[in-house]
């Protein structure tokens, strides 16, 4: 299982940072203009609970087929209702664990990691077992080293 090490959100503060209003090109570039025109405070765009929004890091490498590797952070919602494809932080035997909630027909719950490694979960009657909450968005850092990022 991952280890998950939780944080509660403070909104008690305010941060404007300057924010490309046209956007960044992930395609073509554009020409250069002057997009710098607002300022967005992360804490009001990320954050629709505070009193139920949690950070957590990641440890493990179960969901790196989906690109969540260790050391992203986790911005968690435990007001929303989970559903079938949600991200979402469970508990499961005592234990926490990030996966994909696969709910079936037939009252079957299954925990599906995006790592080959790693076989699918299915949560029985046997288990002790709740969704903890749902992610609601991932901050990654880009600058770190990655397998095979030395070659272009």
């Amino acid at each position: 299982m991952n280890e998950f090490y939780l944080y509660r959100a403070d909104v008690s503060t305010t941060l404007p940072l300057l924010l490309a209003e046209g956007g960044i090109r992930a395609g073509f570039p554009s020409p250069a203009q002057d997009y710098v025109t607002e300022s967005i405070d992360l804490n009001r765009v990320l954050v629709k609970h505070p009193a139920s929004t949690f950070y957590a890091k990641v440890v493990g490498d179960s969901m790196s087929g989906e690109g969540i590797t260790e050391g992203d952070i986790l911005i968690i919602d435990r007001s929303l209702e989970a559903q079938h494809g949600d991200l979402a932080v469970c508990c499961l035997d005592g234990e926490f664990t990030l996966k994909r909630l696969c709910l079936n027909r037939g009252d079957r719950i299954f925990l599906m990691p995006s790592n080959r490694k790693y076989r699918p979960i299915e949560v029985t009657r046997d288990n002790d077992f709740m969704v903890w909450g749902v992610v609601i968005y991932t901050i990654k850092a880009n600058r770190r080293r990655r397998l095979g990022s030395e070659r272009w």
